[in-house]
């Protein structure tokens, strides 16, 4: 895939550089986790290690081998209730119900199918009570660096909020950020609470 290539090379560069922030995404999203998480697309784990230091057991999953051995080095070097795997996402399910499923930037990486599927399986599998958490670029995105003609999906402005009808919307937001050459992405990040 050339999106996890892309970000293979990406992450070997953090890493040689040692960074590791959390994004203004992860940042919104971080005060909303306990309990259990997966973190669908982790990365670098940045969110994943933060989530696990304020206590959630936090299972990980990313296409990047770099990026899952940084967090599971990172987990053992801390102590931290996380463990890291490597996996396609693209044909992934999810097993078990969790207190919160976190996807910050991963499902646009997909064709509009495979999107959808992954989408409404974070629903299914989020706990009564739980939450989701999950960020996407929308139409209007006009940057295509990591995105594979054909195989992504920009979702509508209002598709995520349309997927959580029912749920409490804990966080609803829109972002415009520059990109390069002159292009934009857009995002919509969203957090809900399952209903009981």
């Amino acid at each position: 895939m050339k999106s996890v290539e892309f970000f293979e090379r990406q992450y070997q560069q953090q890493v040689a550089k040692g960074e590791f922030a959390l994004n203004l995404f992860e940042e919104a999203v971080l005060p909303y986790l306990s309990g259990g998480v997966l973190d669908l697309g982790c990365g670098l784990g940045n969110l994943a290690i933060a989530a696990a230091r304020k206590g959630c057991a936090v299972t990980a999953l990313d296409g990047s081998l770099t990026a899952v051995d940084r967090v599971n080095e990172a987990a053992n070097r801390l102590g931290l209730p996380l463990a890291a795997y490597q996996i396609d996402l693209s044909s992934f399910d999810i097993g078990d119900d969790y207190d919160n499923i976190v996807s910050i930037g991963l499902l646009m990486f997909f064709p509009q199918k495979t999107a959808h599927a992954m989408l409404a399986d974070i629903v299914r599998h989020t706990k009564p009570g739980g939450m989701a958490a999950i960020n996407v670029l929308i139409e209007g995105t006009t940057f295509v660096g990591a995105l594979e003609s054909g195989k992504h999906y920009l979702f509508g402005k209002h598709e995520l909020a349309d997927a959580f009808k029912g749920w409490e919307i804990l966080l609803s937001r829109h972002d415009e950020l520059p990109a390069p050459e002159n292009t934009l992405k857009k995002f919509h990040t969203i957090v809900a609470r399952k209903p009981v």
